[in-house]
């Protein structure tokens, strides 16, 4: 019967994902809260049809970032 000591508990994702995945879900909030910011109706101005969204999918990519990235082996 093998042994194992190793006491580190089983994650997928290591201290470095999780900050990453944290700082993912600050940019996609910050896409969220420039398109609500938007004073024209229905969203059509340049908070509501560009800058917001472009800020969202850079959240969105940095989270895929964040889940694919390689954890580092911190002691």
């Amino acid at each position: 019967m093998e042994n194992n000591n190793n006491n580190a508990p089983f994650s997928a994702f290591g201290r470095r994902n999780f900050m990453l995945m944290i700082i993912g879900l600050v940019i996609m909030a910050i896409g969220f809260i420039l398109m609500a910011m938007d004073t024209e109706p229905y969203g059509y101005g340049t908070l509501g049809l560009t800058v917001g969204p472009i800020i969202l999918v850079a959240g969105f990519l940095f989270q895929f970032y964040a889940i694919l990235a390689k954890p580092r082996k911190d002691v």
